[in-house]
């Protein structure tokens, strides 16, 4: 139910973003993610670097800020380290972040070079898989609120077409809410953490007028 609410708001944005803009820009893009470490007292749970994919869809509402609509796929590892349930550094499952984004950038100059800098709120869907059943106690996909911030720039080769450099931060709320342990025993901890980023892929600026 929740991820169909999220889709009908999505669709909702999206009509009433390319109805209104003039100018629309379709960015894919692929990049690396710098992952992050939680600690709890001398122990900690850390998200590996892994891979970045991201589509954003960017509609101008005055002129050089666009509203935007992002759409970012990260794949992880998690990894262990606590005194009781795994005192060498132990992977516990794959990790999958899908980032469902709303927000928004500002272009600082027009022309060929286009520096920017935006940021966005959202929702990050985040999906474990292939658990380590010797640690393991419940490990549940779960969804968190999140926001980002990012800066770049976009060279234009064209009107219609350039590239696209940039760096992000991410913060999710609450990432880590992880039980560990046989027997039912275990740990949970949580905390908003922040994941950084960069990417580089394409852009496609449309011109309605």
């Amino acid at each position: 139910m929740k991820l169909k609410f999220i889709v009908a708001v999505i669709t909702i944005v999206l009509f009433s973003m390319t109805s209104f803009g003039q100018v629309i820009e379709l960015t894919p893009s692929y990049g690396y993610q710098f992952g992050s470490r939680l600690s709890y007292g001398p122990n900690y749970l850390k998200m590996k670097d892994g891979d970045q994919y991201r589509i954003t869809l960017g509609v101008e509402t005055y002129t050089g800020l666009m509203a935007e609509f992002s759409y970012i796929n990260m794949s992880s590892e998690l990894r262990l380290k606590d005194r009781i349930y795994a005192p060498v550094e132990t992977r516990i499952s794959d990790i999958n972040a899908d980032w469902f984004l709303i927000g928004a950038s500002r272009y600082f100059q027009e022309g060929k070079v286009k520096p920017f800098a935006g940021g966005s709120l959202g929702l990050v869907v985040l999906s474990p898989k292939n658990e380590n059943i010797d640690i393991i106690n419940n490990l549940n996909s779960s969804t968190k609120f999140a926001f980002s911030f990012k800066a770049g720039v976009n060279i234009m080769f064209s009107k219609a077409i350039g590239l696209n450099l940039q760096g992000d931060l991410f913060f999710p709320v609450n990432w880590a809410g992880v039980y560990v342990g046989p027997g039912g025993a275990g740990i949970s901890t949580g905390s908003t953490v922040i994941l950084g980023g960069i990417s580089g892929g394409l852009v496609f600026r449309l011109d309605k007028d």
